[in-house]
């Protein structure tokens, strides 16, 4: 059984590199333009169910990609970056090097946000719930940080050994059995249509 992680297309805020977390963005013209890419991709894997987060930019590329009636989980959201949300990773990084670089290697939490222990045991317990709810490949539409999230709690990938996740991009792990304690194997990783971004905000 696969479990496929589709990013959502670039929006707005990624545009002007802010942070979003738990706020919203719609999409871009381009973002537009890279869910729309992906769908063929998406037709050749033909995944058996499907599972979106609830926030606004997921649900938009649900839509473009063809399941815009598919479930949706706030469990799979993106990690709530507290009082970071909104603010551009650009101006982070000029006034906190140190402690933007704590946060993105899960060691610093900004002030009402969410850790990441707290954030990879929420989405690896909800992306595991989907998996033994049915069978066949299933299909997440979810957030780069998700994505990472993922790769860490059930490969043990660190962030930090991660290219950034590019928007309308695919990351696949393949479950020989989901109930089984053997990790996954990482089947692809940042597959897409565009060419991968270096430095993408969340």
């Amino acid at each position: 059984m696969r479990l496929i992680l589709l990013r959502h297309g670039e929006t707005l805020w990624n545009a002007e590199k802010r942070l979003q977390g738990h706020d919203n963005s719609p999409l871009s013209p381009r973002g537009i333009e890279q869910a729309r890419a992906i769908v063929p991709r998406l037709g050749a894997l033909s995944p058996a169910r499907v599972v979106t987060s609830d926030l606004g930019r997921v649900r938009q590329t649900a839509e473009i990609v063809g399941h815009a009636d598919a479930p949706s989980d706030d469990r799979l959201r993106e990690l709530d970056m507290g009082e970071w949300t909104g603010l551009r990773k650009d101006v982070l990084i000029a006034e906190k090097a140190e402690l933007y670089g704590a946060w993105r290697a899960g060691r610093y939490t900004p002030a009402g946000g969410e850790t990441w222990d707290g954030f990879v045991s929420r989405i690896t317990s909800a992306l595991s719930d989907w998996l033994y709810a049915g069978q066949g490949d299933l299909l997440a539409i979810v957030h780069s940080g998700v994505v990472r999230a993922a790769c860490f709690g059930f490969l043990g990938l660190k962030p930090a050994h991660l290219l950034p996740v590019t928007p309308g991009h695919l990351t696949i792990l393949d479950f020989e059995d989901v109930r089984d304690a053997a990790p996954p194997r990482l089947e692809a990783y940042n597959l897409g249509e565009f060419a991968p971004d270096t430095d993408v905000a969340d």
